[in-house]
């Protein structure tokens, strides 16, 4: 089934679109995601805030994936910020090459933890203001945090979040700070956090980088980027993509519906 974007949409090509289209036009894209991944979620496995602060930080420059395989072992070793932060060096970088880069991440995470025990009593702090304080954590990590440990709604502006905006022409902001205030003008507060989750989603799976599977991508006709990536149906479903820990296996078809499925005798959208 072949996909084409809105007149609408098409009108924002050349710059004619009012504050309000954008606003609905972004809902609706977010509701067409949000049905696409139901499940959408963080990635990063986690038992405490502690536990997801330290993940985050370690998922700088390798994948989610690739995190929850050493974390467990982290974890059991040095349970507590009082443990991280008095561990020892070259035991927790043996434990983090995995991850790449793991002396400077060994040194964050024994850093950051020492923040945490000197200043916070060993506990996480609940405020943005606070969290931010602490050494290597900006606001995507502190909201990462907000949103799914403690239930406070954030915007994760990392570097899918960040490009499929500027594709949907939400904004055209590149600093982060930017990003995430122009886009909460856009949706309910309560909506940040889950917004986040499929927008990373959907970076990841389908609306990649360098070549995006436009003709699976079930918001194509909001999307003023479309024809960027691969706009053939059979082509662009090749492109999906999805990152499996070890030993999992993704149903064929993957999970949630794709352009042209039918799904309570509803078709999805194109």
């Amino acid at each position: 089934m072949s996909v084409t974007p809105s007149a609408a949409v098409r009108r924002l090509r050349v710059g004619e679109e009012s504050p309000v289209a954008l606003t609905r036009r972004a809902r609706r894209t977010y509701r067409a995601l949000l049905e696409r991944y139901p499940y959408a979620h963080c990635e990063l496995d986690f038992e405490t805030p502690l536990q997801l602060l330290v993940a985050t930080v370690l998922s700088a420059q390798t994948t989610d994936v690739m995190v929850n395989s050493v974390t467990p072992t982290l974890f059991s070793r040095w349970p507590t910020a009082e443990a991280l932060a008095g561990a020892d060096r070259e035991e927790m970088e043996a434990v983090l090459r995995p991850t790449g880069f793991f002396r400077a991440k060994t040194n964050s995470v024994i850093t950051l933890s020492a923040a945490i025990v000197e200043r916070f009593d060993g506990e996480v702090p609940t405020r943005l203001e606070d969290l931010v304080t602490l050494p290597g954590v900006g606001r995507k990590t502190a909201n990462v945090v907000l949103g799914n440990a403690f239930g406070v709604p954030g915007l994760t502006v990392d570097t899918h979040f960040g490009r499929l905006v500027r594709r949907f022409r939400w904004t055209e902001h590149t600093d982060p700070v930017k990003v995430e205030a122009a886009i909460a003008e856009l949706f309910a507060r309560k909506d940040w956090t889950m917004l986040s989750h499929v927008l990373i989603f959907h970076g990841r799976r389908t609306c990649h980088a360098r070549k995006p599977a436009c003709g699976a991508c079930p918001v194509a006709q909001w999307c003023p980027s479309y024809g960027e990536g691969e706009t053939d149906p059979v082509k662009a479903r090749a492109l999906l993509s999805y990152e499996l820990a070890p030993g999992a296996v993704l149903p064929d078809p993957p999970p949630g519906p794709l352009p042209g499925d039918v799904t309570d005798g509803i078709p999805a959208l194109p």
